[in-house]
This record gives structure tokens, C-alpha cells and sequence, in this order.
């Protein structure tokens, strides 16, 4: 799950930052606030690579995918690209979660079927 997760948040960076020169171009935005956003938000998406298996590291990138989609009123084309990466957040955890299940099982099946080696 967390290499899913992670990549859909390093994803994320990028398109915070090319969100964050498209929101530069509101003359009612200063370029400081812009960045200070984009930049938290840049740094955040990076974080949470690191604390995804931590508890609530699921939650906070669920928090991210939210406050994506609320960036549509500032940049109105995030309503679509949040809505997208929220959607592969989804794709991430439910997957993932699948993923590392079937592992631990064949691990254990692969443990079970190992000879004894005494």
C-alpha cells in the first residue's frame, strides 16, 4: 500500500506546483501567499510519503485530497484534477491494502510449505 500511496502523493507535488503558477497569474493572489500555500502543501505531500504506515497517516492524506479539490476555487480546473487524484487515493489504499494481504499470505504459505530445516 505504501508505494501506491506514495506515488499518487509525489503526483500530487507536482501538480500543487504547476497549481501554484496557475494561481499566480490572480492578480487578487500575492505571489507570497501563493507559494506559502503551494509550498506547505508541496512539503505535506512529501511528509506524508513517511508517515503513511504511522497512525492516521491514511486520514491526513485523505485531508490533502480534500483541500485539493477545495483548491478548485482559487484554480478552477483542481475541481477536476483533485477530484482525480481523490480518486486514485482511493485506487491506492483499497489496492494496496489487497496487495499487502495477498502478500502476508503467500508468505505464510510459502513459510508453511518450507521443510524444516533442523
Amino acid at each position: 500500500m505504501r508505494t501506491l500511496c506514495a506515488s499518487t502523493l509525489i503526483g500530487e507535488f507536482f501538480v500543487i506546483g504547476f497549481a501554484g503558477l496557475v494561481a499566480m497569474k490572480d492578480p487578487d493572489l500575492s505571489v507570497g501567499t501563493v507559494w506559502t500555500v503551494s509550498g506547505i502543501a508541496m512539503f505535506l505531500s512529501v511528509l506524508l510519503c513517511g508517515v503513511l504506515t504511522r497512525p492516521g497517516g491514511i486520514a491526513l492524506g485523505w485531508a490533502l485530497q480534500v483541500a485539493l479539490i477545495a483548491a478548485g476555487f482559487v484554480v478552477p480546473t483542481m475541481f477536476f484534477l483533485g477530484a482525480i487524484f481523490a480518486a486514485l487515493w482511493w485506487a491506492s489504499v483499497h489496492y494496496g491494502r489487497k496487495i499487502d494481504e495477498a502478500k502476508a499470505r503467500f508468505a505464510a504459505q510459502a513459510e508453511a510449505a518450507a521443510p524444516d530445516p533442523a
